[in-house]
């Protein structure tokens, strides 16, 4: 059996871990399928190069609305795809190569299960072998759900790990979900040319966001999509290409291809854990503490297998964390979940950042909101934008911020200030006041929310 100093279960996040501080340890890092993970190959980064192409082609369709003549003769699917993916798969086969000509990292291709403390089977491309290591970093992330009624039909269907490298965009995609993956994949292949129907089992879409969030955004797509809210779906018949969905109150949908796009697992169950005396929760994710330390002595967690917030940049800091730790156990440093951004890059965007207005309800808690609408703003107007706005919670005795919410153009980048003033302690009212906000630039909507609140 051979022995590694640290061996790295993952190669998206987890390879991250394995930085310049590493150089004197042997290590070696597992992957069974992709180097760079999800975010690189199948998740954040090619959804959003998608998602930007969709808002070039918006862009021109919809030029008339500021007295300008433009035609959009097509959206060349094969040309897209191929530009965004020839360019990411270099970046992983890089990523991977760079690893391997590394004197001391060993790359494994395969799967890694544990067989005890410290201690893996790698079923690999040439049969499988066991290794041992002083510690080990679980990064193996996670992948969709497929409900049952789909799984069971025997029938092709997509996810998000496959649709964005299909040969053509649809005529007719059902979409099962309504979550922020559903809907940008929803948007992206609407304005690629296909009729789209979502089918979701809530009310609304976007069910996590804040309720103004939700109740809008679901109204704004009304008339895009065909929406089938609080169904889901009981039986796919058909055949591929032609698919017949059956939902819970006896209608059916029609669809050349089927979206599951209704959520994530960790990929825990394939680790027997158990082997290694490492707890998960309820749902699967592997328990960890602050540190990202595992029940397990040397095992650390790190990524979607974990994580509360399963985020691309909330895996990276959970490695930068990882990766301290490992060196420097008498000066451990904590990752912090309190307060993590997050956006969905859609028609409008949408960007939040700590607690909804429900969530303040629930909790009983005191406190004020803050609205403004990018149309009351300059930039609004050359924007022609009569959609978009920016909400603040506030608690009413300090000013603190609670939480903040945007929808409309550019909402990753305006929520960026009020996440440093809730993380930094800034109250709304020395936000608002204090520095200069440029006019007009679209910043303004977030100086009106602040200054709505009344403090």
């Amino acid at each position: 059996m051979r022995h590694h100093d640290l061996v790295v279960i993952g190669a998206g996040s987890g390879n991250a871990v394995v930085d310049d501080s590493c150089a004197d340890l042997d290590v070696a890092i597992v992957e069974e399928r992709w180097f760079g993970g999800t975010c690189l190959n199948a998740g954040c980064i090619p959804s959003k190069m998608l998602a930007y192409t969709a808002h070039v082609a918006r862009t021109v369709r919809e030029a008339g609305a500021y007295d300008v003549d433009a035609e959009l003769r097509a959206v060349r699917w094969r040309g897209v795809r191929d530009r965004i993916f020839a360019r990411l798969d270099a970046e992983r086969d890089e990523g991977r190569t760079d690893r391997e000509q590394q004197d001391s990292v060993t790359v494994y291709e395969g799967r890694a299960r544990f067989t005890g403390p410290r201690t893996l089977r790698i079923d690999g491309v040439d049969g499988a072998f066991d290794v041992s290591a002083g510690q080990i970093v679980v990064a193996a992330g996670g992948r969709p759900v497929v409900p049952g009624p789909v799984a069971e039909a025997g029938l092709p269907y997509e996810t998000s790990d496959t649709v964005m490298r299909i040969d053509a965009p649809p005529r007719r995609l059902v979409v099962l979900g309504g979550g922020y993956i559903a809907a940008e994949l929803a948007d992206v292949f609407a304005e690629t040319g296909s009729s789209v129907t979502i089918v979701e089992k809530e009310e609304q879409l976007l069910g996590p966001q804040d309720e103004t969030v939700r109740e809008r955004f679901t109204e704004l797509v009304r008339s895009r999509y065909d929406l089938r809210l609080g169904r889901e779906v009981t039986a796919v018949g058909g055949r591929p290409g032609a698919l017949r969905l059956t939902l819970d109150d006896g209608s059916t949908v029609e669809a050349d291809v089927l979206l599951v796009a209704v959520g994530r697992v960790p990929n825990s169950d394939g680790l027997d854990l158990e082997a290694a005396g490492i707890a998960t929760h309820d749902d699967g994710r592997v328990i960890v503490d602050r540190h990202q330390r595992t029940t397990a002595e040397g095992v650390f967690a790190l990524g979607d297998i974990c994580s509360p917030v399963p985020l691309k940049h909330v895996a990276n800091r959970e490695a930068e964390v990882v990766a301290h730790n490992l060196r420097h156990p008498d000066d451990l440093i904590a990752a912090d979940h309190e307060l993590v951004p997050a956006a969905v890059f859609t028609r409008p965007q949408i960007a939040s950042v700590g607690a909804t207005e429900q969530d303040c309800r629930d909790r009983g808690l005191d406190y004020l909101v803050g609205m403004a609408s990018y149309g009351d703003c300059a930039y609004g107007w050359a924007m022609e934008d009569t959609a978009g706005f920016c909400k603040v919670l506030a608690d009413p005795g300090t000013g603190r911020l609670l939480g903040a919410h945007l929808m409309g153009p550019e909402a990753p980048t305006l929520i960026q200030p009020l996440v440093l003033a809730a993380i930094l302690g800034i109250d709304a009212l020395t936000l608002a006041k204090s520095p200069y906000w440029i006019h007009p630039a679209l910043t303004e909507v977030v100086e009106n929310a602040l200054l709505d609140l009344g403090l």
